[in-house]
This record gives structure tokens, sequence and C-alpha cells, in this order.
């Protein structure tokens, strides 16, 4: 019989296989500072039922979270990769993606 580390890690070897993942540049000149990142986390609950993933040289960390987003401090020319999984995960995978390579304007001219 297979114990529980095996199977945790055949499981975690298995979702990495299925998660559709994106890389993208940091385009904001001001990085995801508190304002990308609500939109980004607003953004999220338009895809319940999906995990994101967001693997930088800095960390990694869930979509969960705003300060767990602020706590990563992506700058201007860092690349991340958006790893998703969900039902609709190509098309939810793209608009997250697409909105950290955003040039966010605030407030809009």
């Amino acid at each position: 019989m297979l114990s529980f580390p095996i199977i945790y890690l055949i499981f975690i070897i298995i979702r990495a296989l299925f998660m559709i993942e994106k890389k993208v540049k940091i385009k904001n000149k001001a990085g995801i500072h508190c304002r990308p990142s609500s939109v980004i986390l607003t953004t999220v609950e338009e895809f319940p039922g999906h995990k994101f993933e967001v693997i930088s040289e800095k960390g990694n960390c869930g979509l969960q979270s705003i300060l767990e987003l602020l706590s990563l401090g992506l700058q201007y020319g860092d690349t991340v990769t958006i790893r998703t999984l969900g039902p609709d995960e190509e098309k939810a995978c793209t608009k997250i993606a697409g909105l950290f390579e955003y040039e966010f304007d605030f407030p809009p001219r």
C-alpha cells in the first residue's frame, strides 16, 4: 500500500501536468502595488472554482490574498509565471496574465 507522502507527491505531479501556465513581464512602471493588486484579485473572483499561482524569482503565492501578492514586491521588468487550474483555465490564465502585463494608469486619463 502507498504511504501518504508518496500519494501526495503523485497528486502534486499530476496537478502540475494539467495546469495551464503563462510567463509574462510586469509592464506597469510602478510595479504591482495596491491598486493593480486590487484589480487582479477582483478579476480572480470572476473565475470561481479556479486556483491561481504566481511564481517569480522573489517567491510564490496564490491569488487568494492581496497581502500575499504585495509581499512578492513585483517591480517593473520582473518576470512571473501565472499557473491556473480550473474548468476554464485557458481563459482565466489569459485574463489574469494580461493584467500583470497591463500598464495601469491611476487615475485613468
